[in-house]
């Protein structure tokens, strides 16, 4: 069946599902005064029997005196169970499992319904399925941290009162329509969703390359595998040609480029290594950067100015009203379970200039507590203090102390040599992270950067600072340069807080171009995938 003929079969069906729903409702309504008064007591004893679970719910029925929302005999009632039946049939289109809001069920529900009681158990049922692909479709899905625990984004969910408030005032197509994410990124990986859907019904993206490695200038059947592949996947035009030539070379330098690798145009080991990822692969990502799309679904927003780290990406950037407007390269925590970046949101609101580096506990402790017990005049470039902030005379030792009772701070004074650099940004959380400076400028040079112990160190620190103090000074750079000439810890208030969003995503998209994709380098899309799967989330089947 073709994908025109298959699309007006399900919108008949569809309509056949309307038509029922709005109609059913007329079989039910009862006869005569005195059989009303009494059905519509039981309509309303079965109504406020099933809200004990959702106060909301309860609220949005009471307030109303238990009005019908979705069973009543009017034109406004067939609506909203025509909206929903239409949104529920298009659930995948989400990447939502169709099987939680059992439509089907719903519908027969619906056919076989008989009498008050009866009408007043599928009135909230109605409203439940209703608020439950609403929260689905808002929020998310899954609750992150129960997932993985450097995910620490608490579920975004819209109250459910005013759901069925503006299900009940407004336009329920309006209502619906407004429950998807309105960002680009989400508009785009949906599209991307259905492009790989559809590849994947034809066949993918070809043989694999079974190479260790190739380069310009050498044929045979390698090549041809890999130019087939790239014509797949959309980055070289139709070509006959078994030779690794020009346009070849430039087409594996644009899928470097959109994979995070080194752009040289030469299919190494690692470029192949993601050449051949199967299109499946990629769609379980961009299923799951929906879903985390879907968490940062924020009711403000992420803000008109906000910074955005990806961490899978390696990059930090301020964005201003959409578009990116600095971008510096980024070093992020290691894959060892303890240092991992954790993902949150939170408000950046101040720098602070020629910073000192108060070691975390967990370092002093697991890190330079065990040298400083052989040898109590390691890590001398550090400042033991006391819990008045004197600094402490090694002389003593400090072979007495385990990591239970270590009762001293570290402190690394600014300096060129410094940890954090010249710079650190604050967004004061409970993590502990923040972004900052470092001496340690080669590692910058590596494709993946997973070195530091959580925070996020960046490549251009000064201009990330410039272009923060743009907002509220005239010379940022003087500004910055004088305070940084004075040698003093300088705290820098920022006159606009800015939102910062510590994100994950191994699918992402760009304003023009294909989407990226990123190595999993923590492993949490593979466990996100295999909460969404629990869930009931499939990728599509192959059609014939």
């Amino acid at each position: 069946m073709t994908n025109s003929r298959r699309q007006i079969a399900v919108g008949v069906k569809a309509g056949m599902a309307v038509a029922l729903a709005a109609g059913w409702i007329l079989a039910a309504a009862p006869q005569g005064a005195a059989a009303q008064t009494l059905s519509l007591t039981a309509y309303k004893q079965a109504v406020a029997e099933s809200l004990a679970e959702d106060e909301g719910l309860a609220a949005f029925y009471r307030e109303r005196g238990f009005e019908p929302l979705w069973t009543a005999e009017s034109p406004a009632a067939a609506d909203r169970r025509a909206a929903l039946i239409a949104a529920l049939s298009g659930a995948d289109a989400h990447g939502l499992p169709a099987a939680r809001y059992d439509l089907a069920g719903l519908m027969a529900q619906m056919r076989a319904v008989r009498g008050d009681r009866a009408r007043g158990l599928l009135e909230v049922e109605l409203s439940q399925v209703f608020l439950r692909y609403a929260h689905d479709l808002n929020g998310g899905l899954l609750d992150g941290r129960r997932v993985d625990s450097g995910i620490k984004r608490e579920p975004q969910r819209l109250p459910s009162q005013p759901l069925l408030e503006a299900l009940a005032d407004q336009d329920p197509r309006t209502v619906f329509r407004d429950l998807a994410p309105k960002s680009p990124e989400y508009t785009r990986l949906m599209r991307e969703k259905l492009t790989l859907e559809h590849r994947i019904a034809h066949g993918g993206w070809g043989e694999t390359i079974r190479s260790g490695k190739l380069e310009p200038g050498q044929s045979g059947a390698a090549v041809v595998a890999l130019r087939d592949r790239l014509i797949a996947m959309g980055y070289l035009g139709t070509s006959l040609s078994a030779r690794y030539d020009e346009p070849m070379r430039m087409a594996v330098a644009a899928f470097q480029d959109d994979h995070g690798l080194e752009a040289d145009g030469v299919a190494g080991a690692a470029t192949l290594s993601a050449i051949n990822i199967a299109p499946e692969e990629r769609l379980k990502s961009v299923l799951v950067a929906m879903e985390r799309e879907r968490w940062l679904n924020l009711p403000d927003g992420l803000g008109t100015r906000h910074i955005l780290v990806n961490l899978t990406d390696f990059h930090a950037r301020i964005i201003d009203a959409g578009k990116v407007s600095f971008e510096t390269r980024s070093v992020v925590g290691h894959q060892d379970p303890d240092r991992r970046t954790p993902e949150f949101s939170d408000v950046m609101e101040f720098m602070v200039i020629n910073p000192s580096w108060y070691v975390p506990r967990s370092i002093i402790v697991n890190e330079y507590l065990p040298l400083l017990r052989r040898n109590p005049g390691a890590a001398g470039h550090l400042q033991i203090t006391d819990s008045r902030g004197r600094v402490v005379n090694r002389s003593r030792g400090f072979s007495q102390y385990s990591a239970a009772s270590f009762p001293y701070a570290m402190r690394q004074p600014p300096g060129p040599r410094n940890a954090l650099g010249q710079v650190k940004f604050m967004f004061p959380n409970k993590y502990n992270i923040y972004l900052h400076d470092t001496p340690s400028k080669s590692l910058f040079d590596h494709t993946q950067r997973t070195y530091s112990h959580g925070c996020v160190r960046l490549s251009d620190p000064k201009d990330f600072a410039y272009a923060l103090l743009a907002a509220q000074t005239d010379d940022p750079v003087g500004f910055f340069q004088s305070r940084l000439r004075s040698g003093a810890e300088t705290r820098v208030n920022l006159d606009a807080p800015v939102p910062v969003h510590l994100i994950y995503r191994t699918a992402f998209t760009k304003a023009k171009g294909k989407v990226n994709y990123r190595n999993d380098v923590y492993g949490r899309d593979a466990k996100l995938w295999n909460a969404l799967s629990a869930a009931g989330v499939a990728l599509a089947a192959p059609r014939s």
